[in-house]
């Protein structure tokens, strides 16, 4: 039994998909088939249940999964105890983050305090939508991520730092159709949306399924951080965070519709097998003293469905 084993098993086991976990295990689908099998062989037990190309765990898979989330965590344990026995710090962070402005997420603040406390260590920012922020540090491929989600993700450690409301911006150019306009009125205006998956397409499609209702989207734009931009220039309407719509309708450059909003949350979150890396408690520790979060905001592991 092989830790490399393990993680492929808790891979599959968090994706349910052979190809996308050969993806994020930077590896060949054959090559991930054979360390599932192998390691059914050393324990024992078959792990998964395969039918029509996905593999859902088994009995004995569910039951051996804490445990095996647990090995990885402390293989990541020992891998930082030895680094520090070695000394400084060094190597490279994939951080991945959502769509939005550097300021709001304190990015060069991080940036900073890295340079400073940690000149060996290079950052590299990936900007992606929630969804696969989400998924790639849960199976590792990110270290750790900025991400705005309505609740807390799960299989992932998740540090809530702030809340994020947004609201509904029009252009100044629909304001006669706001007099008498509802929600299905204003569903049928052109709608400006992020990517598939993005903390925008998400909150947005969630706030209009509550009415029974789906937004006609003229465009789908992955730059939400400059969206505001779009509807200013009478493009559409957009969800945007509500400091950035309230300073737009004070200086008339749009229209912030009723009081209509979206609740969400900004937090970090870092893959349960490296939350004890010497690197990642670095990183988290510099992020806690950045943003001061609150005790409720604790850096928690979220199970599994």
């Amino acid at each position: 039994m092989e830790i490399y084993q393990i993680r492929a098993f808790v891979t599959v086991a968090r994706l349910g998909n052979l190809t996308r976990a050969a993806e994020a295990l930077s590896l060949t689908q054959p090559a991930v088939t054979a360390q599932i099998k192998a390691l059914e062989q050393s324990l024992g037990v078959a792990l998964f249940e395969r039918a029509a190309g996905r593999m859902t765990l088994s009995k004995s898979g569910e039951l051996l999964l804490p445990t095996a989330e647990s090995l990885l965590v402390l293989g990541g344990q020992l891998k930082s105890e030895a680094q520090q026995m070695q000394g400084a710090l060094q190597g490279a962070v994939d951080l991945g983050v959502p769509s939005e402005q550097p300021d709001f997420l304190r990015l060069g603040e991080l940036a900073a305090a890295l340079t400073q406390r940690l000149p060996l260590v290079e950052l590299k920012t990936h900007v992606l939508p929630a969804a696969q922020l989400l998924e790639q540090v849960g199976t590792g491929k990110l270290a750790a991520a900025f991400a705005i989600v309505a609740n807390p993700p799960r299989g992932v450690q998740w540090l809530a730092l702030r809340s994020v409301r947004y609201r509904i911006a029009l252009p100044n150019a629909l304001g006669d159709t706001l007099k008498r306009a509802g929600w299905r009125d204003i569903a049928q205006l052109p709608w400006l949306d992020g990517p598939a998956g993005s903390h925008t397409h998400l909150l947005l499609r969630d706030m209009f399924e509550r009415h029974g209702l789906t937004p006609r989207v003229v465009m789908q734009n992955d730059d939400q951080a400059n969206i505001d931009a779009l509807v200013r220039a009478g493009a559409g309407c957009a969800l945007l965070r509500e400091e950035t719509a309230l300073a737009g309708a004070a200086s008339r450059e749009f229209i912030v519709w009723g009081q209509a909003r979206a609740d969400a949350t900004l937090g970090f979150i870092v893959p349960p097998e490296r939350a004890g890396e010497a690197l990642m408690v670095a990183l988290s520790s510099m992020i806690r003293k950045i943003w001061k979060p609150g005790p409720a905001s604790a850096l928690a592991l979220a199970s599994h469905d």
